[in-house]
């Protein structure tokens, strides 16, 4: 069920917040119903694996006990940790990585393994890495075991976070469970934080869907021009930031609503000036949970080595890779991610005296190349798409399609052009702050908000195009 769907904002959201608010008497029956509820919102794909996640619930909340049980023994502590993070990545690479395994396998062996076809989990990827930390950090004294089991299966089946994180830590978030305040401020800033979050979805990223679908499916029947393969990644580029980060802003709003406070997952990551300080804007909860969980218990980079600085950089990028999907083109794009970051890292590039517009120039052309191989099925459809970027395949160099996309997406493109660094938040700083010296816009606000949604269920109810990258994840 997503976000942005018919079913969800006119049923199970209006529906889970009466639900919520009806019984504002008890927190435990509001606490309860929230997790009915989030259970609920996992079993509408499919039924059957609402098994998986309340086993999930129970086998991280039975582990927690017993690494805060022997946390005085600390090797016993560790066996615990070690089994449960084991049995969480397990089944991680059951559902999402074994099929990919297999083949790979039976490419090598003329024995062949019959390849299971088991369905992806939604959503299993981010579960996966809350409860790992959940379990880490009562390991390391950050957090006690929950005695609540209703506390952990809440903050592991919350269902705003499901689809597309952020990852909460169960410290950020376990007050929120047992006393958090719902306001109407709360609830009026979720509600509008919601509604932005469906127009960047709805109105620009599944307007550039168009374009990257039509132009990926032209080069793979056969080479585009220069201009179309570029339009095509820059399209792309744009398409995933407004996917991911208007999902990010559904779910924060959906928290909002229901009294939680979610951390940011975005920060204008097309402004950066190096790879490493993408990272540092793009999917943060997702590069602190490595930062904290793998890198810096490898030893970070404060290692005296410099060969154990990139066997750090190498384990935790070509992880990242690999968490995003099961297939080569991941672990290649987190392996570029790796290549540029030690790069940045042994040179020490933010000291050097580059002047910022080709700092900028040169972080946008390895995002925009990374998320080419990102996108693309296979590693021959990137090759491919590539070489029809730089004119390698005798593709010649226009297209009159180039100018017909252009042209019928004009709006949306230099919305998304716009939207995308903080021009709009400072301009509309301005105008309330200094143009009128009084906020006169706060009065129009509420309608435009209205507006807004009101011409997102026009795109929803008519069926338009909405695909949504990260739900595979």
């Amino acid at each position: 069920m997503l976000f942005s769907s018919v079913v969800f904002i006119l049923y199970f959201l209006p529906i889970a917040l009466i639900l919520y608010y009806g019984t504002f008497f008890s927190k435990t029956l509001q606490n309860i119903a929230l997790l009915l509820l989030s259970l609920a919102f996992y079993a509408w794909g499919e039924p059957s694996y609402v098994l998986l996640m309340v086993g999930s619930i129970i086998f991280n909340y039975v582990l927690g006990h017993l690494i805060f049980y022997f946390k005085s023994k600390k090797k016993y502590s560790k066996y615990f940790l070690i089994l449960g993070t084991a049995g969480n990545l397990g089944s991680l690479f059951i559902f999402k990585y074994l099929a990919f395994v297999v083949r790979n396998l039976n490419q090598l062996q003329s024995h062949q393994i019959a390849i299971p076809n088991i369905a992806l989990p939604i959503g299993i990827s981010f579960f996966t890495f809350k409860a790992v930390s959940y379990l880490a950090d009562i390991y390391r004294g950050k957090s006690k075991a929950e005695k609540n089991p209703l506390y952990v299966g809440l903050y592991i089946a919350l269902f705003p976070e499901l689809l597309a994180g952020p990852i909460s830590r169960y410290e950020d978030i376990k007050n929120q469970i047992k006393k958090e305040k719902i306001t109407w401020q709360k609830f009026s800033v979720g509600t509008c934080r919601f509604v932005t979050g469906m127009g960047k979805k709805l109105l620009i990223s599944n307007s550039m869907a168009v374009i990257v679908d039509r132009i990926f499916q032209m080069n793979s029947n056969s080479a585009v021009t220069v201009t179309l393969a570029w339009l095509g990644a820059i399209a792309y580029t744009l398409q995933i930031y407004f996917d991911f980060s208007g999902y990010s802003d559904m779910a924060i709003g959906i928290g909002l609503m229901f009294g939680f406070k979610f951390e940011e997952n975005f920060n204008y990551p097309y402004i950066s000036k190096s790879i490493t300080e993408f990272w540092r804007r793009w999917h943060i909860s997702l590069s602190l949970w490595f930062k904290d969980y793998l890198y810096f218990p490898l030893g970070g980079s404060r290692v005296k080595n410099k060969d154990k600085l990139i066997r750090n950089l190498f384990i935790v990028w070509v992880s990242t890779g690999v968490w995003h999907g099961a297939e080569w083109t991941f672990i290649i794009w987190g392996f570029l991610n790796f290549i540029f970051i030690a790069f940045e890292k042994l040179i020490s590039f933010d000291e050097l005296e580059i002047p910022a517009v080709y700092r900028h120039i040169y972080a946008l052309f390895v995002i925009n190349l990374g998320w080419v191989i990102f996108r693309a099925n296979n590693i021959l459809e990137a090759g491919n798409y590539i070489a029809s970027m730089f004119g390698f395949r005798h593709n010649g160099f226009w297209s009159p399609y180039t100018f017909m996309f252009i042209k019928e997406n004009l709006i949306f493109i230099i919305a998304a052009i716009v939207l995308s660094t903080p021009i709009a938040r400072k301009t509309n700083k301005f105008i309330v702050d200094k143009a009128f010296g009084y906020r006169v816009l706060d009065g129009l606000y509420p309608f435009a908000i209205v507006g807004l949604f009101l011409v997102c269920m026009s795109y929803i109810v008519k069926g338009s195009y909405n695909p949504f990258i990260y739900f595979k994840f």
